[in-house]
């Protein structure tokens, strides 16, 4: 059992130095009798990795290397993107090209038109950009037609779906975006790297300079409760105003200070400042991690007609998953607590490779910075 969790721990560290940011791509439907005007923003850094944009291997994508290759980019995209109407296909057609910022890079943008033969009623969409390299990719849709406003997420699971344009479900996309909170707490390794480093003293206590076992269950659950509820509290706030556009800041500082965040909350756990006091930093913490939470709700292109849903859809997602790790960590921790490799090596010895880790993503987002390979 010990090995297992120490394994577990180790792989969970490993893989996220291993792991890149999952890519998004991002569509946009206007459907109008037998017509879709349609718009595909798709990352400029997933497509140099299919189609080697970067001619000179300086690490910067020109305008002029993404012209060079804007036909094979076109190929490449429509041949994984198919469209029809009652069973009957409806060729697509590229019709402009340009290149826009999101808050996570430079994206290629598509506009094409596809034609149907019968004014469109039901409309087929099977999605396959990137599934063969990137498993993780996912199609990010919105769909408008006569002011209603639909949304979609494409993945390996879900490559093809198919959209009634008079019987949209609520239901579909609340489910949508509570899956989408699920994914994106799960790969959202600084967000569960801050909640693990939380978490870590949730079963031991400080006594005499020293880190010490619990003597009960009780105790380690209030703790983990009390972190776990001011974080959601805090992220929730400004997840909140944040996607209603109350407050915005800057993305570049809001991911530094989630970065940062890590650091202290992994720094506490050897050199202890908060001491038992970790739900006050789980809070003030938390509202920065919500606005990062917020940019990944708000690249979806969200409709006016379905931002409460979206909203409180993501939330629930969100929560679930952090709930999911929680739930598998706390029981096998407190199993261990008693042990030195618990409070040697997992604890110390995990904290400071979290602070490792997150000090160098600290540094490439303070400073527009890469070299780590994640």
């Amino acid at each position: 059992m010990k090995r297992l969790f120490l394994v577990g721990l180790l792989c969970l560290l490993s893989f996220s130095a291993q792991a890149h940011k999952p890519s998004d791509s991002y569509l946009n439907f206007s459907v109008e009798g037998k017509s879709i005007n349609g718009q595909w923003d798709i990352a400029l850094r997933d497509l140099d990795f299919a189609l080697g944009l970067d001619a000179n291997g300086d690490a910067a994508i020109t305008w002029g290397e993404v012209k060079a290759k804007q036909l094979e980019i076109d190929a490449y995209a429509m041949a994984r993107l198919n469209l029809q109407s009652d069973g009957q296909s409806c060729p697509a057609t590229v019709t402009e090209h340009l290149v826009d910022d999101h808050t996570d890079g430079a994206y290629a943008v598509l506009r094409f038109q596809a034609q149907c033969a019968q004014p469109i009623k039901l409309l087929q969409t099977r999605y396959g950009l990137f599934f063969d390299i990137d498993p993780q990719h996912k199609g990010l849709l919105q769909l408008q037609y006569q002011g209603v406003s639909t949304t979609a997420i494409f993945s390996p699971e879900k490559a093809t779906q198919q959209f009634s344009l008079t019987t949209p479900s609520r239901f579909t996309q609340f489910v949508d975006y509570a899956r989408e909170g699920v994914w994106h707490i799960w790969i959202g390794y600084d967000h569960i790297l801050f909640l693990l480093a939380l978490l870590l003293p949730a079963v031991v206590i400080r006594q005499r300079k020293q880190w010490q076992a619990v003597d009960a269950f009780k105790p380690a659950f209030w703790s983990v409760l009390k972190i776990v509820t001011a974080f959601t509290l805090a992220h929730s706030i400004t997840l909140t105003l944040a996607t209603l556009g109350l407050i915005s800041l800057p993305s570049r500082w809001v991911e530094s200070i989630i970065a940062a965040s890590v650091v202290i909350a992994a720094l506490n756990n050897i050199y202890p400042l908060f001491r038992e006091r970790r739900w006050m930093m789980a809070f003030v913490f938390g509202l920065i991690h919500g606005f990062g939470f917020a940019t990944v709700l708000s690249d979806l292109g969200l409709p006016k007609s379905a931002l409460a849903l979206a909203l409180v859809g993501f939330n629930v997602g969100v929560e679930a998953g952090q709930l999911a790790i929680v739930a598998a960590f706390l029981p096998v921790a407190f199993y261990l607590r008693h042990t030195m490799l618990y409070r040697k090596i997992i604890l110390l010895g995990g904290s400071a490779l979290i602070a490792l880790l997150a000090g160098g993503w600290l540094v490439e987002r303070a400073f527009n910075m890469k070299f780590l390979p994640f």
